[in-house]
């Protein structure tokens, strides 16, 4: 029997850092005899982590795509990192997934990566089973941890699993839906029933698990409140509708590399989550795309591989019709034709050749020039778009140079190639500064951006700190004359140009105002003079930054009728501006950003007593979905690292924006040791 949508289930397995996600799929795809053996991550041999990077630092960084074939039904996973640099991974999986396995550890408590999975979940009405892990480890605790959700996430946490224990060793799962125990033993599962011990609290639970069932349908409320109760199918139904609903989110346990629990797990995946054909998604225009195998194509790409050797591989999700080789469909997002090559289905990164993908399964398809990350493709007589997969502004920056000289070109090309694959940093070029800078979501994420471009196209990146763009003012008003003389025999060279400098441009850069009588200064060298101050400008006497906000005013001068030239004009007006700048009470300005901080209210206190720290000023606060939204102004000086450090004050629970909004004078404690720091990098 061929694949129908209605026997896919597309899961993204999410959940903190480190907390088992990589395992529990290695775990599934062995159940479903897809491998022969279950690798560790600790050994490098999974079939999710296979980047060069991932094996070296043992964590996920990148989504990775595997199908399992189970009672059948094709299972498509989509394991997701869990470390918060990697945050786009997810928004990415959520857009590809039609529900979610939420992994997390079994220490008693949520973890921080956890918790923003769910509540990511639950903002995209993405349907949850939660999947508690390693609770044979030595310090589990499986019902504190249960406690520690319910607490957070009250009544939608149900408890569909009991521990079975021999001592202190885990044996088996009790399912409360299918009233049966699994008994595992290394290699096999058996099915027994529920153990004498344990039939108070599975009794307790199977109640709650029917009254939860049973508030998704009238007929079923009353049905619970009879005589009768409800049968098993029932309760899948009811349980089904909650998860759908995001009323419920089912908790499973077991040990993924223990292989314990996880068959139980696979089952609910095929009887309690929706298929593609249960789902529907809404183009740009808000219409619905039914998930209809004899529709014309609609599909999205939901991630970009990129190897230098073997090219371009891009992961699509199919949401409507039959993708096939050989088809030409039209970009949405580039407007340009793209005909469709190869199609696989993956294991990781190994790839399997298909003829086609229908409505709701996911793939890949290389080969396609101008076809990235979030790009629509559909059918040219049913044009549709579908939303752009969002991703969180970048928020950390760092000056990007390369370790060997004449290599610039070559990281950037690198980084190029690498944006496909990764949509949350950008590399541009600083307008201030001249520097070219990359910009993303962590240390961790820009760290392994340039091991990427070592291991794939071997080049060598340096990361610091980017240059702040000071600027130089005047707030006081002071006159030069700046007088160039040169006789070195022959035709000598003389200008003389006297220069009010005052603060209050026209249009707040510059501006140069003619009030020469009487000829003092010759008309054809006024432009001169103009030019000599432009260009003096761009270097301030304090710290060499540019100047701003200037106005120079020529009101006398003299000239010599055979010495006087262009340049000596050009060169009388930057001697002027010297003087006259020194003496006109300069200073430094810094650029000022607003900011927004999203942060639980429990951290309150440390966020305002930082900002406090960083020279901040609190313009509002407001009370968001139960967070707290910090409205501040602080120089971009202080804020370099501060998304580093947000993370480490918040445990990864805040969030924060910028934007530029104007320059301010430096303080004097701070002036000196900036134009200190200026004029130690010129003597170097």
């Amino acid at each position: 029997m061929g694949l129908s949508t209605s026997n896919i289930r597309n899961i993204a397995v999410l959940g903190h850092s480190g907390e088992g996600k990589t395992s529990l799929c290695e775990a599934i795809l062995f159940n479903a005899k897809v491998i022969d053996r279950m690798g560790k991550v600790s050994d490098g041999n999974t079939v999710m982590d296979f980047d060069e990077q991932e094996v070296a630092k043992k964590i996920s960084i990148s989504l990775s795509c595997a199908y399992a074939n189970y009672n059948d039904v094709k299972i498509n996973l989509i394991d997701v990192p869990g470390f918060f640099d990697f945050e786009s991974e997810a928004e990415e999986a959520i857009r590809g997934a039609d529900a979610a396995i939420v992994v997390a550890d079994a220490n008693g408590q949520v973890g921080v990566g956890t918790e923003l999975m769910i509540n990511k979940c639950m903002e995209k009405k993405l349907p949850i089973i939660l999947f508690i892990n390693g609770i044979d480890k030595e310090n589990a605790n499986y019902q504190a941890t249960v406690d520690a959700f319910k607490e957070m996430f009250g009544d939608k946490i149900a408890a569909v699993n009991l521990p079975i224990f021999d001592g202190n060793k885990l044996k088996g799962v009790c399912s409360i839906i299918d009233r049966k125990a699994h008994m595992y033993a290394p290699g096999s599962m058996t099915m027994v029933d529920v153990p004498d011990d344990l039939h108070d609290e599975y009794a307790s639970l199977r109640d709650a698990i029917a009254e939860k069932a049973a508030e998704t349908d009238d007929a079923l409320i009353e049905k619970f409140f009879s005589d009768e109760g409800l049968a098993v199918d029932e309760i899948t139904q009811g349980i089904k509708t909650a998860i759908r609903s995001g009323s419920a989110f089912p908790v499973y346990l077991g040990s993924a590399t223990e292989n314990i629990g996880v068959t139980d797990l696979m089952n609910a995946i095929i009887s309690l989550l929706p298929s593609p054909a249960d789902e529907t998604i809404k183009d740009v225009d808000g219409k619905d795309i039914v998930c209809d195998v004899n529709g014309t194509v609609v599909a999205q790409v939901i991630k970009t591989i990129v190897d230098p050797f073997v090219g371009k591989l891009n992961i699509i999700r199919v949401y409507r019709g039959k993708l096939a080789s050989g088809m030409t469909l039209y970009n949405m997002t580039t407007n340009e034709k793209e005909r469709i090559n190869q199609l696989f289905i993956l294991r990781g990164k190994k790839q399997e050749t298909v003829s086609e993908l229908i409505a709701g399964d996911i793939g890949g398809v290389n080969k396609l020039n101008n076809t990235n990350t979030g790009d629509t493709l559909s059918d040219e007589t049913a044009k549709v778009k579908l939303p752009d997969i969002p991703f969180e502004k970048p928020v950390l920056t760092f000056a990007i140079t390369a370790m060997k000289s004449g290599d610039e070109d070559k990281i950037f090309q690198g980084l190029n190639k690498l944006s496909d694959e990764d949509r949350s940093f950008i590399v541009e070029k600083d307008v201030d500064t001249g520097e070219m800078v990359i910009r993303g979501q962590g240390e961790t994420q820009l760290d392994l951006l340039c091991k990427k471009l070592k291991s794939k196209f071997n080049v060598s990146a340096v990361l610091k700190d980017p240059t702040i763009a000071y600027k130089e003012t005047i707030k006081g008003r002071a006159e030069a004359e700046g007088k160039h003389k040169k006789q070195s025999g022959g035709a000598g060279q003389f200008g003389v140009a006297n220069i009010r400098f005052e603060p209050g441009a026209s249009d707040g850069t510059f501006e140069f105002v003619d009030a020469v009588v009487g000829g003092a200064v010759p008309k054809q060298f006024i432009p001169c003079v103009e030019k000599g101050l432009r260009e003096a400008i761009l270097k301030g006497v304090l710290a060499g930054y540019p100047v701003v906000n200037l106005k120079a005013t020529l009101f006398d001068g003299k000239s010599h009728p055979v010495d006087s030239k262009e340049v000596a004009f050009v060169s009388a007006a930057k001697l002027a501006f010297e003087e006259g700048i020194r003496n006109a009470k300069p200073v430094l300005l810094e650029p000022i950003y607003s900011y927004k901080i999203t942060v639980p209210e429990s951290y309150m206190g440390d966020i305002l007593g930082d900002m406090n720290k960083r020279r901040g000023r609190i313009l509002g606060m407001d009370l968001v979905d139960g967070k707290q939204v910090i409205s501040a102004e602080a120089p971009l000086a202080e804020m370099f690292r501060y998304a580093i450090d947000l993370r480490s004050m918040t445990q990864g629970r805040g969030r924060f924006s910028g934007e530029f909004v104007r320059y301010e004078e430096v303080p004097a404690m701070a002036q000196e040791k900036i134009i200190a720091d200026a004029k130690a990098r010129e003597a170097e």
